[in-house]
């Protein structure tokens, strides 16, 4: 993942002037674009769809409304009292990827959550194949055709695109070429401080893109940087001093910087102990990496549901031709420190990801693989092991795009049949990865009674809007997703994210402890069995709007839904039908 210094095509020390992008560099980067927008294609106009983990997406359509929020009221972007009234919830222990949201502040506003999640995915996968097309270019390779191939690699291998539809702190990695950079370098002394400001400042963003990335940088940077020492110990030492120095001074000017917001993370309000979910459970199959992935033309959704724990962490499936050309890659140029430094940091990820007990072909084996020595240790207790083969993304994407800048080089004007060899050879190990359109399923809409205001008249200040059901887990959240959609333009209980078990048990759980009455017709809108309702069950509603400070209570629509009306109907009444919603005002009940 990262870059060695010492083979630059370009010396470091050499002052460089601003550079304007010449029109190849403009039609490679249109490429990316086009590429992504391909792929987001069965979303644009369609509110009626998300992608495939409509949670996630939810989840994070929230959170860019959440930031714009918090810019246009200059509110506090770390908290927020918009869900799990009256509890809150803690965004910086959350995905909130305020990197994302606050610049896309105008979009939210201008076009909807749906459109500025879009747009962010978009620029998450254009953008990281364009931050490694620009470092390749002026860091490792001359020619411009090899950089486009790996910037390629690095933006849209099928992990890249498994992630960007459903996380975005995971998909935003387009920081992490110019973190490295910054960190790998041979400058003079004087510029040291220059480049460690800069490379503070470039980790302080990352932490609001997301905060697992950038323990990935660190990690794959020091695997990186031993396996470069152990090829070449002169240049280690020659380079140590400065390298030393730049990551001395980054940290310092990042620690200040963040501060504040890890503290409010770890300690504040809302702050939670552990994970919900036992990541490491959620690994890698051997065979998932010669596989192809679901989400690629030559995919087969059942095979890759057998080598992957779920659709989004298909973070391997690499398939046979680019594997056999990488090692033939790294044969090739096994004399190059820098080469042998990247295979070695990409084999000890690609170990990682497979967790413990290693799989094969779905099946366990007893081999015990090398995650189980580093999973106690604080901060990668909480990795998900299936995702460090995303360092081998940029592993691969860099080992092919030397050996077509060497070919490039080597036999640009003489032995035409080694390129067409070549070609050849790329063409058979990328074009069975190439990437279709993220799935889509559909989602309910939004209510008129909701999405009109109408529900203005019935909710006064202090009180809350109450969607059905009330989802306080990691299932879809109608609340959520209506709150996203109208600009959090109302407050409301429960939602999708990690909170504390109690005010009292900081141990991590999905959302807020539930309320009977949450768990009542979440288990209903689930199963469509109709429960039996007693005055018990009644009396407990009261007080669970009570705690909720609900005035209206909200159904639209849902699979389930004359089961859940009926259920609701046996605990508060028959409803009023308004704009499309099933209206429940239960401000009469509620005081």
């Amino acid at each position: 993942m990262p870059v060695g210094t010492a083979e630059l095509p370009v010396q470091a020390t050499t002052r460089r002037r601003l550079r304007v992008p010449r029109t190849p560099d403009v039609a490679v980067v249109a490429g990316y674009l086009a590429v992504a927008a391909w792929l987001t294609s069965r979303q644009w106009g369609r509110p009626d769809r998300l992608f495939h983990q409509a949670g996630d997406q939810i989840l994070f359509e929230w959170m860019l409304a959440r930031a714009a929020r918090a810019v246009t009221g200059v509110e506090n972007p770390l908290w927020s009292d918009a869900l799990n009234v009256p509890g809150g919830v803690n965004l910086m222990a959350n995905t909130s990827v305020l990197g994302l949201g606050v610049p896309l502040t105008p979009v939210t506003l201008l076009f909807g959550s749906q459109t500025a999640f879009v747009v962010a995915v978009v620029g998450c996968l254009a953008g990281t194949a364009t931050a490694w097309y620009v470092l390749l270019r002026r860091r490792l390779v001359r020619s411009r055709a090899a950089a486009a191939i790996g910037g390629l690699i690095c933006g849209f291998a099928p992990g890249m695109v498994a992630q960007a539809g459903a996380h975005l702190h995971m998909a935003a990695q387009f920081l992490v070429p110019v973190i490295l950079a910054l960190v790998f370098r041979a400058e003079p002394a004087g510029r040291v401080w220059r480049y460690g400001l800069l490379l503070g400042l470039a980790v302080t963003y990352q932490v609001f893109l997301g905060e697992e990335l950038l323990l990935f940088v660190a990690l794959a940077a020091g695997v990186f940087a031993l396996g470069y020492a152990l090829a070449d110990r002169a240049a280690a030492r020659r380079l140590a001093p400065g390298l030393a120095a730049r990551i001395g001074i980054g940290a310092v000017v990042a620690a200040v910087l963040l501060a504040y917001p890890l503290w409010f993370q770890f300690f504040g309000p809302g702050h939670y102990r552990g994970m919900p979910f036992y990541a490491h459970t959620y690994q890698l199959d051997v065979a998932s990496f010669p596989a192809l992935a679901r989400q690629t033309v030559l995919g087969d959704g059942r095979s890759s549901a057998l080598l992957a724990p779920n659709p989004t962490e298909e973070n391997s499936f690499f398939g046979p031709g680019l594997l056999v050309l990488a090692v033939l890659a790294t044969a090739w140029l096994w004399r190059r420190p820098l080469v042998r430094a990247l295979a070695g940091c990409g084999a000890v990820f690609a170990l990682l990801s497979l967790g413990t007990p290693v799989r094969l072909d779905a099946e366990v084996t007893e081999l015990a693989g090398p995650y189980r020595l580093i999973s106690g240790l604080p901060l990668l207790d909480h990795v998900v092991p299936a995702r460090f083969a995303l360092v081998c993304v940029p592993v691969l994407g860099m080992l092919v795009a030397l050996a077509a800048d060497r070919v490039a080089r080597q036999w640009a004007a003489t032995r035409s049949a080694v390129r067409l060899l070549w070609a050849g050879a790329l063409a058979a190990a990328l074009l069975p990865l190439t990437p279709t359109p993220i799935r889509t399923v559909s989602v309910w809409p939004v209510p008129a009674f909701v999405a009109d205001g109408t529900w203005r008249a019935y909710v006064p200040a202090g009180r809350t809007l109450v969607a059905v059901p009330p989802v306080t887990n990691h299932g879809r959240s109608p609340a959520m997703l209506w709150s996203a959609r109208t600009g959090l333009a109302f407050t409301a209980p429960g939602g999708f994210f990690i909170g504390p078990k109690a005010a009292d048990d900081p141990t991590a759980r999905w959302g807020a402890p539930d309320r009977p009455t949450s768990a009542l017709l979440r288990r209903v809108a689930d199963t469509g069995e109709l429960p039996s309702i007693t005055d018990a069950d009644r009396r407990q509603a009261v007080a669970d709007l009570q705690y909720w400070r609900a005035a209206v209570v909200v159904q639209g629509e849902l699979r389930h839904g004359d089961a859940v009306r009926r259920t609701v109907e046996a605990l508060l009444g028959p409803p009023r039908p308004i704009d499309g919603a099933l209206v429940w005002d239960v401000r009469p009940l509620v005081g």
